[in-house]
């Protein structure tokens, strides 16, 4: 792919036009939706938003699907309440109501990151109307997790402000082709510096810091999260990018094939945020989960 000329300006207010405003749970937050069909709702994780889907979205409308990702309390171009409930337990309490304000009543739900155990806490909500659950890199068996060691020194108030202070476009890209995206030619300086933008918000990072802080690693939440991954209602696929080097496939990967009772992981290529450069690939999976559940329901 060509490198574009854009800006992240540009991209960003491409962004902007291509989604829309909605108030859930008393939070404002931003929408990207494409396509008609089956709801396919994704939802981010950390350093993410919906911007990060946007390509995701694309490719599920061409199978037919609707793709909807919106951004969640502390990310992107939603609200950053100071006093939100920042947990899992929150942005999964937000998610609920994201669903319930948007009429979604059944869906598909692909999660990845945080966006994981949110997810989860989404499912074990409302198992009823889930229709059937992608895992994407993310953690299933979270007791005493601590994330990667990019992420480590947002949990700290201090080093957190300064490691933020330190992301510039330069080192963020740099972080994002060692960690983040297996093919950099599938995505522009601009874009990827707009992740850094939509990161640090008009808060500088704060909610987003306060995000990292609040992650309940417990093994309450593993033995929740163990039982929406393989008892629910829904069939589940685990796929990963294989080169993934902050959650390994070997470890995080395993670990989720076999909370969810799976005999293989489907592997793609990539590295950490493969809705970059492996978007095809991720949509036709849920394409595929999703047409096995329709030709398996009743009649």
């Amino acid at each position: 792919m060509a490198k574009s000329t854009r800006t992240a300006g540009g991209v960003l207010g491409d962004h902007r036009a291509a989604g829309e405003t909605f108030t859930a749970g008393g939070i404002q937050s931003f929408l990207r939706s494409e396509g008609d069909g089956e709801p396919v709702v994704c939802i981010h994780g950390m350093l993410g938003s919906s911007f990060g889907y946007r390509k995701v979205l694309r490719e599920l409308a061409a199978r037919g699907l609707r793709g909807i990702a919106w951004d969640l309390p502390g990310f992107g171009l939603a609200e950053r309440p100071p006093g939100y409930d920042y947990t899992w337990t929150g942005l999964g309490r937000f998610c609920l109501a994201a669903v319930n304000t948007l009429n979604i009543d059944r869906f598909h739900l692909v999660v990845h990151d945080i966006g994981g155990p949110v997810g989860f806490e989404l499912a074990a909500a409302c198992p009823e109307r889930v229709s059937s659950l992608t895992i994407l890199n993310t953690v299933v068996d979270v007791a005493g997790w601590t994330p990667p060691w990019t992420m480590r020194p947002f949990r700290w108030p201090v080093a957190g402000g300064l490691w933020a202070a330190a992301m510039v476009p330069l080192a963020f890209r740099f972080l994002m082709k060692l960690q983040g995206i297996g093919d950099f030619s599938q995505v522009s300086k601009a874009e990827v510096s707009a992740y850094l933008t939509l990161m640090k918000g008009d808060d500088r990072g704060r909610a987003f810091r306060k995000v990292s802080r609040s992650a309940q690693a417990t093994a309450g939440k593993q033995e929740l999260y163990r039982r929406v991954v393989g008892s629910g209602p829904y069939p589940v696929q685990v796929v990963w990018a294989a080169q993934d080097p902050a959650m390994p496939i070997s470890t995080y990967g395993e670990k989720a094939r076999a909370a969810a009772g799976l005999t293989v992981i489907d592997r793609i290529p990539g590295k950490h945020f493969p809705q970059e450069d492996q978007a095809p690939a991720i949509a036709t999976r849920v394409a595929s989960i999703a047409l096995a559940r329709e030709k398996n329901a009743p009649s």
